[in-house]
């Protein structure tokens, strides 16, 4: 919600917003505070308990609750964001004790929420697929970009964390359903080809959910242990110079709702190298090279191309800034508050 707030203030339509609950200190600027009522100290708690208390002590007309999750009952209509089913469609990718609980959750937010907005249209069919939820009850809202995210206008600035050029990179939490194990694998074998890719190293952005130690191993079994570097954790500057810095984004993930770092990395003029697969060839909409995420052999020539290949780079680094500025927040926030109107 963090650049859909501005944007919803600045359509200029009488809209007030109240965060409900949380600190006061990280409330936006423009927007009202509801603090928490006394409620069950858990997040079940909060949200059946407490946050439907706040809105009414707040005297809200809509409920947006942004992460999957909505109270079981409310005094006015509540909004829930979906960013995508991949807990219902995919549970094995999720063998925690907890998951069952989890998923429970969610199916019951989305039955009881008037509206749910999600952001592309394949996560729509697929929320319908999984929940059952009519199509009408559904509004997709492609996320924006933020203008941060620009092309270098010199020479890239260093990355810093010791990376060092040439690599590709990927954004995104260290998950079994991001494929990485297989980009690990390409990497290693465009190494061993030569030519311009034979120093190419592999940046990893993105918390660890548990594989890790595996990719850390496959990287060492294919002699490139130093070539792949994880950073848990970098600033927003930081991570748009390392868009700026690297050869191409290489996103081999199986499943997606959105893939934010796919119009990140095109707004700045980094050519994406994607899956064939859920969201992605809508996100990238012919301005990326989408690929077979099960065919190690067709990233590893896609990744020596393009690594290879400055007119290919420059190619694709402008079909991707063409198709990036398609993303704003103002067009979000403006289909986000016809959907507040409607269900209000």
């Amino acid at each position: 919600m963090g650049s859909l707030v501005p944007a919803l203030l600045a359509l200029g339509e009488p809209l007030e917003i109240v965060a409900l609950g949380g600190r006061p200190e990280l409330v936006p600027a423009g927007v009202a505070h509801q603090a928490e009522p006394r409620h069950p100290p858990t997040n079940a708690g909060w949200i059946l308990v407490g946050l439907p208390q706040a809105a009414r002590r707040a005297r809200v007309d809509v409920i947006h609750a942004p992460a999957y999750t909505a109270p079981w009952w409310a005094p006015v209509p509540v909004v829930l964001s979906i960013h995508d089913v991949s807990y219902a469609r995919h549970p094995e990718w999720y063998p925690y004790r907890r998951d069952p609980i989890r998923r429970m959750f969610y199916r019951r937010s989305a039955h009881v929420a008037a509206h749910i907005l999600t952001m592309s249209a394949f996560s729509a069919t697929e929320i319908t697929a999984a929940y059952g939820i009519a199509p009408d009850r559904i509004t997709v809202a492609h996320l924006g970009v933020d203008p941060r995210f620009s092309p270098s206008t010199g020479d890239p600035a260093p990355a810093g964390h010791g990376v060092s050029r040439p690599y590709v990179l990927h954004v995104g939490d260290l998950h079994e359903r991001r494929n990485l194990a297989m980009v690990i694998d390409a990497v290693a074998a465009a190494r061993r080809a030569g030519g311009p890719a034979a120093a190419l190293s592999l940046v990893l952005v993105g918390s660890d959910r548990g594989v890790w130690g595996a990719l850390r191993a496959r990287a060492a079994a294919a002699g490139m242990t130093d070539a792949v570097v994880h950073l848990t954790s970098v600033s927003e500057e930081e991570l748009v110079n390392l868009y700026r810095g690297a050869e191409a984004l290489v996103y081999p993930s199986l499943y997606e709702g959105f893939g934010l770092p796919l119009i990140e990395a095109m707004a700045a003029g980094t050519p994406v190298l994607g899956s064939r697969a859920a969201c992605i060839p809508e996100v990238t909409g012919g301005a990326a090279t989408l690929l077979d995420p099960s065919n190690t052999a067709e990233w590893t020539a896609a990744i020596s191309e393009v690594v290879g290949n400055a007119v290919v780079r420059a190619r694709m680094r402008q079909a991707g800034l063409a198709r990036a500025a398609a993303f704003t927040w103002p067009r979000t926030a403006r289909l986000t508050w016809d959907v507040y109107r409607r269900v209000a």
